[in-house]
């Protein structure tokens, strides 16, 4: 689904999927992770409470340059490509496997989408969570310049599967809709994959949004002397910080983040799964 190609084997289209989705990810990190730095300062990191988008950006770039803004890169470089190779390919062999009269039913409601595209983005979410977790918690520690220890490399993870369990099947369903009804747009080999995926992955985020602030604050160990839970944090948050909307710091970045880097992600992954089909490697 997250190509056009003729399909093959469940397990052929999985392995694909490993490959391609390794250069969805360092895509996805080599675009993306100056925007990313800029919103988890926001979220996560002393002294960056309360200041704009540009004010942050202002104050990064200032004192440290190009450095500072990605700092933290090498964790997600390494990882990205692997937890979103590894989330693309439990997704396609999911929806693979799932191509049966059950995996083709429709949802009650939802104008058209399949029950395959909901399970395969909660199997992507589920082994994302899983191999992004240690990851993401070694990169904020360097964003927010705090010391952090091996033991506690997952740190974060209920709320990261939790987050993942909505951002995953959520993407995937939005870049299924936009499929279904903009097919001919999105099969335009670069406009049609970057609007699509970045609309996709920005709506998903937006969803999110929430779990993803307290996910930094926990794996940054932001209030960590409070010894919150995930409900005591979100209510304190939205007392003591500002309201409602203060869960929603750092969605500027986030979301300029989300829509260049995924768009961005999509097309070079959709340009390989091509060439794979051009070698003959599905055959």
């Amino acid at each position: 689904m997250s190509h056009n190609e003729k399909r093959t084997h469940w397990a052929k289209e999985g392995a694909i999927s490993l490959g391609t989705g390794v250069l969805y990810g360092l895509t996805n990190v080599v675009v993306g992770h100056p925007f990313d730095t800029i919103k988890t300062k926001m979220q996560a990191q002393k002294g960056y409470e309360n200041i704009s988008m540009i004010k942050t950006f202002s104050k990064v770039f200032g004192k440290e340059g190009i450095k500072g803004l990605y700092r933290g890169c090498v964790p997600p470089l390494m990882g990205s490509g692997i937890y979103r190779s590894i989330q693309f390919s439990a997704f396609e062999a999911t929806y693979t496997v799932l191509d049966n009269p059950f995996g083709k039913m429709h949802v009650p409601l939802t104008h058209g989408i399949e029950f395959r595209v909901i399970l395969g983005g909660l199997m992507a979410g589920t082994v994302r969570a899983l191999v992004e977790t240690p990851l993401e918690y070694a990169k904020i520690k360097r964003q927010t310049e705090s010391t952090w220890k091996l033991r506690d490399s997952f740190t974060g993870l209920r709320i990261t599967w939790l987050r993942s369990q909505f951002l995953l099947p959520s993407f995937f369903i939005f870049l299924d809709s936009f499929r279904r009804h903009l097919d001919g747009v999105f099969r335009s080999p670069f406009l049609g994959p970057f609007i699509a995926s970045g609309c996709a992955s920005v709506m998903a985020w937006w969803i999110v949004w929430p779990l993803e602030m307290i996910k930094s604050q926990i794996q940054a160990g932001y209030l960590e002397e409070k010894n919150l839970t995930v409900y005591q944090r979100i209510k304190y948050i939205v007392k003591k910080r500002g309201g409602f909307l203060s869960l929603y710091r750092g969605l500027a970045p986030g979301t300029v983040r989300s829509f260049i880097a995924n768009g961005s992600a999509m097309v070079v992954m959709q340009y390989a799964q091509r060439k794979v089909t051009q070698w003959g490697l599905r055959d």
